[in-house]
């Protein structure tokens, strides 16, 4: 848990609550702060699972995946492949593409150029490429009078390179895949603007109502993109899908999928734990699945 990523502290939060819930279900548990010097603390440690709670870069992309492989310890979530592509906002859309999954219009392009001049019509949406939970998005809506300039001030967060994606009007949904099982679909209301890092993991930012107040063949949609989106990438263990659901004329409205993510918050305000007691499982019930369902060769 920890790691040095901009989601260093949820995911310490979710490192403290998954190591809580382990030790009452009877196994032992080494809280580990990963800093770079992991693949020796791993060594010395010698865990028969590596329970990853890390998110974000170096935890989510595969590269502590790739240290775990090495030393051959069984570890939980997805392998490198699938941690890397569903990292990479821009390369997941493409997979989901193939799959025939709706994905909003995007494109990558030079840092400068989308902050001197709006790259497409308003509004849209700029992201890092490789971030999770919401880092660094920016809305373009309609009206503004100038592009994203700011980018250039942060040049060492996003890099020389952005994604730049239709604005998809509507409800933020979300669904949980648990190994081939997609679970249930949560309605996440922030309580302010959009569904930001502070409305995903401050106490109070955002309401999940769950099941989603949806019509049926929009929530089975959800859900059969999910099951899909997971196992296109070549997920493992447990990831949760995002979408956005515009029924301002009905709805038969447009449904696109935004992101997979194969870290998923394991914190008290976090939605997998929330689609996991829906299902059935409790949250102790949920992660001991996982570890059991741990492995090398992901």
């Amino acid at each position: 848990m920890g790691g040095w990523s901009a989601e260093r502290e949820v995911s310490l939060s979710s490192g403290e609550a998954c190591a809580s819930a382990l030790r009452a279900v009877g196994y032992k548990v080494t809280p580990v702060d990963a800093q770079r010097d992991i693949a020796e603390v791993l060594v010395d440690l010698k865990p028969d699972v590596a329970f990853n709670a890390l998110h974000g870069k170096w935890g989510e992309d595969g590269t502590v995946q790739g240290v775990l492989e090495t030393l051959e310890i069984p570890y939980t979530h997805s392998g490198v492949l699938a941690s890397a592509l569903a990292m990479d906002k821009q390369r997941a859309k493409q997979i989901f593409a193939c799959a025939k999954i709706p994905v909003a219009e995007s494109k990558v392009m030079d840092i400068e150029t989308v902050a001197t001049s709006h790259p497409m019509p308003l509004p849209y949406v700029v992201k890092p490429i490789a971030e999770g939970s919401s880092v660094g998005i920016k809305i373009l809506d309609v009206g503004a009078n100038s592009p994203a300039v700011s980018l250039l001030d942060e040049r060492t967060f996003y890099g020389d390179k952005v994604m730049v994606e239709r604005f998809v009007h509507g409800r933020e949904l979300t669904c949980a895949v648990m190994g081939d099982v997609a679970l249930g679909v949560t309605d996440v209301k922030p309580a302010v603007g959009f569904y930001d890092y502070r409305a995903k993991y401050e106490q109070g930012g955002s309401v999940h109502i769950l099941p989603a107040e949806i019509p049926g063949h929009v929530y089975r949609a959800v859900q059969k993109y999910a099951l899909k989106a997971h196992v296109a990438l070549g997920c493992k263990g447990v990831s949760r899908a995002d979408f956005r659901y515009d029924d301002r004329e009905g709805e038969n409205g447009e449904l696109i999928i935004l992101e997979v993510n194969t870290q998923p918050g394991m914190t008290g305000t976090s939605l997998v734990p929330e689609m996991a007691q829906h299902a059935g499982h409790s949250f102790e019930e949920l992660l001991d699945w996982m570890v059991q369902d741990a492995s090398c060769g992901r």
